[in-house]
């Protein structure tokens, strides 16, 4: 069984928590986005945790989304602010993690594309950046993850292994998004290999995944594009069948849609998992 979660709910996301978990019930989601939430609301904090555990919605993630390893010392100050607060309210409410991406060298972005981002320096400073984070909360619940990109690290399942015992740390959990790995055709037209290699070697570590699909266009550069699930090559037979095998109830979360397109999205996961004979935690009945 699985738990699929995503945006698309109609309800007010800053709204009463009750609220918000009912319309992801209502939508036939099992998982949720942890709603906003400042870390000093305390009383909010204990109402989104309450409210989604008593409709049975894991709150799988807490974005952060900032370039914690930014070159510019006020940007890189207030950014790790953000990750440490955003980690703080995933382990109060009970999130399964507060996720980022680890950031670039490239000067005033969150994630450019730069040719030291996949480097030996790149790799210890990200090591040292997850253990200040994970360090500064020492959470109980929550982990610290980070989102595999293409040009900026964890690239790969190998170099996610070698974080996570570099890191040393229980909380440092990993992120899966198959689609982020795409990066030639081989791996495009063979994307299954690359799903159960992720599942075979940081399996027992991840907490928490994402939901879209790609395509590859036929053009003179390489060019690939996030289209509906559905409409591109990422095998979500296995995807879906080796996120059953795990026996934890790890979420699945869509993304990347526009508010209309999450039904569509939703079913299409729903339509394959019947396919391969995959089951979902609050699955409407059919019809």
């Amino acid at each position: 069984m699985i738990r699929l979660g995503g945006h698309g709910v109609i309800a007010d996301p800053e709204g009463d928590p009750d609220e918000l978990a009912a319309a992801h019930v209502a939508f036939g989601y099992a998982a949720a986005y942890c709603p906003p939430v400042a870390v000093t609301d305390t009383d909010r904090l204990r109402a989104i945790e309450r409210a989604f555990a008593r409709s049975d919605v894991s709150i799988a993630e807490i974005g952060i989304w900032r370039n914690v390893t930014a070159l510019e010392p006020e940007a890189r100050a207030a950014n790790l602010r953000r990750a440490i607060d955003c980690l703080a309210i995933a382990d109060e409410v009970g999130a399964g993690c507060a996720v980022t991406y680890i950031g670039t060298f490239s000067p005033r972005s969150d994630y450019a594309p730069h040719p030291m981002n996949l480097g030996q320096d790149a790799f210890d400073l990200a090591v040292a950046t997850c253990r200040t984070i994970i360090d500064e909360v020492k959470p109980k619940r929550a982990k610290f993850a980070l989102e595999m990109m293409q040009y900026a690290l964890p690239d790969s399942p190998d170099v996610y292994l070698d974080l996570i015992r570099a890191v040393d740390r229980e909380a440092f959990g990993a992120h899966f998004d198959p689609v982020n790995l795409v990066m030639t055709p081989r791996v495009y037209f063979e994307n299954g290999k690359l799903i159960t290699e992720m599942f075979e070697k940081l399996g027992a570590y991840v907490v928490s995944c994402h939901a879209k699909d790609i395509v590859l266009h036929h053009q003179a550069a390489l060019h690939l594009d996030e289209v509906m699930i559905g409409e591109g090559a990422l095998d979500y037979a296995v995807y879906l069948k080796q996120l059953d095998r795990l026996g934890r109830e790890v979420p699945l979360m869509l993304e990347h849609y526009r508010q209309w397109e999450y039904a569509h999205a939703r079913d299409e996961v729903y339509k394959i998992g019947d396919a391969v004979g995959v089951g979902f935690f609050n699955r409407p009945p059919a019809g």
